[in-house]
C-alpha cells in the first residue's frame, strides 16, 4: 500500500511524486478519441499550426486525469473511501507532445469525518508542472480517508 491513513496525515505535508510522465501523440489521440473529444486543436495539424502555439495542444483533461492519478499513488492508494470532489481546477498553461511531466502534492486541509468515525476527510492541492517548472495544471481534491487500523 503507498498512500497514506487519514491520521498519518499533517496539514502542509509535501509530496514530490516520483513518477514523471513524457506525454505522446499516442496518448493524446487515444485520449481524443476515448473520449469523442472533437477539438480540431488536439489532433488536425493543420489547424492547430494556425494558433497562437502553432501546434497541437494535449486535451487538458488528460492532463487533469493523469494528475490525478500520478498523485493517487503516493497519497491515497490503499486508503481511499471516496473521492468527494474536485475544485478549483485549472491549466493556466498549455501542454504539448514531448513535454515531460511531473506532480507535487500539499495537504491543505484536515477534518473528522461526522458519518465515518473510521475515517476523515482530506483537502489535498495536486499541482503538475512541466519540464520548464511551469504549472500546467492545479486542483483542489477532497478525499474520505480511512484511519490507522
Amino acid at each position: 500500500m503507498a498512500g497514506r491513513y487519514y491520521d498519518q496525515w499533517t496539514i502542509g505535508d509535501r509530496v514530490e511524486h516520483s513518477l514523471r510522465r513524457t506525454v505522446t501523440d499516442a496518448d493524446n489521440l487515444l485520449f481524443s478519441t476515448l473520449t469523442h473529444n472533437q477539438q480540431p486543436l488536439h489532433f488536425d495539424a493543420e489547424t492547430a499550426a494556425k494558433t497562437e502555439y502553432r501546434r497541437m495542444l494535449v486535451i487538458s483533461t488528460f492532463t487533469f486525469s493523469l494528475l490525478v492519478s500520478v498523485s493517487g499513488i503516493d497519497t491515497t492508494l490503499g486508503t481511499l473511501q471516496v473521492n468527494l470532489g474536485f475544485d478549483k481546477v485549472v491549466a493556466p498553461n498549455p501542454v504539448f507532445v514531448g513535454d515531460t511531466l511531473r506532480a507535487v502534492t500539499e495537504v491543505k486541509d484536515l477534518r473528522d469525518s461526522r458519518s465515518r468515525p473510521q475515517a476523515g476527510i482530506v483537502t489535498f492541492e495536486h499541482s503538475m508542472f512541466n519540464q520548464r517548472n511551469q504549472v500546467v495544471c492545479q486542483c483542489l481534491r477532497a478525499a474520505i480517508l480511512l484511519r490507522t487500523p
